[in-house]
């Protein structure tokens, strides 16, 4: 794979309460929030959000970090690139004050931001409601924007924060007791939220995975997958399940989990407007 230009995508700015990031914009209908994991908007996220555009949804990425569109496999760039290219991401969450690492029962302040890039896109595309689909250190993002009526489909994949390295943290969620119990009022009301994960993947650990059906009972739909479904050519152990990992062919546990992901949006986001 190489770098993706990202040309059939548009780039703007958007801006609440003093904070700005470029967002990638594609498609027509209700809106989705596709939020990129370490290290950004690569290559394979971009095909991800393309997949989400082509059942009928605006797909909007925020650009939070790294370097849109470059690709992290060493083949693309060499080892020195690929390490190059996530210590660049790592190194902007870190001194950045929008994103919670370790702390538990936190919300990032990003995801204040985020809620509002939701609200504007729904004003702006119409539908139902907005879609948000978060991976791996964005995973739990999808789950606290959750807390605005707007947000109709929330996507969990692999969430992985706060870093599991503690039996506390792996037992523990990135998003405050107010917001939880948010959260856990839609689901009694009808929401439903999805999630996928590896069935192995310590760094998004089963544990988690478990607190959620507790909190939110038959609303968190939990999809776990065996590790050796995993696509045999990623780079790093089985983690990520729609990216990275996925294999993409008809019978694949990866792409039927994808196939549940694009029917979760339709379900909500475009039976209704049919």
């Amino acid at each position: 794979m190489a770098d993706d230009t990202l040309t059939d995508f548009a780039r703007e700015p958007f801006t609440h309460a003093g904070r700005t990031h470029p967002v990638l914009r594609s498609g027509t209908g209700p809106a989705v929030i596709v939020m990129a994991e370490i290290p950004g908007i690569t290559p394979n996220v971009a095909r991800l959000a393309r997949r989400v555009r082509d059942i009928g949804c605006t797909v909007v990425m925020p650009d939070l970090f790294g370097v849109a569109g470059r690709d992290p496999d060493p083949k693309a760039h060499g080892w020195t690139g690929a390490a190059v290219t996530g210590l660049r991401a790592a190194a902007q969450i870190c001194v950045s004050r929008e994103f919670t690492v370790l702390a538990s029962g936190r919300t990032s302040p990003v995801v204040t931001w985020l809620r509002a890039l939701a609200a504007h896109e729904h004003e702006r595309c119409g539908g139902p409601g907005v879609g948000a689909l978060g991976m791996c250190f964005t995973g739990g993002y999808a789950l606290a924007m959750a807390t605005d009526e707007r947000l109709l489909a929330p996507v969990v994949c692999q969430p992985s924060l706060p870093l599991a390295v503690t039996a506390r943290r792996r037992r523990s969620l990135d998003l405050s007791p107010n917001d939880l119990g948010a959260v856990r009022q839609r689901c009694a009301a009808g929401l439903t939220v999805l999630g996928v994960r590896f069935r192995g993947d310590r760094i998004s650990p089963a544990d988690r995975f478990a607190l959620l059906r507790e909190e939110l009972g038959e609303a968190f739909v939990g999809v776990e997958i065996d590790d050796k479904a995993a696509n045999p050519e990623g780079q790093l152990p089985p983690h990520s399940v729609l990216t990275e990992h996925l294999i993409d062919e008809p019978g694949q546990p990866t792409r039927e989990a994808l196939d549940q992901v694009l029917d979760h949006f339709r379900a909500r986001l475009l039976a209704r407007t049919a």
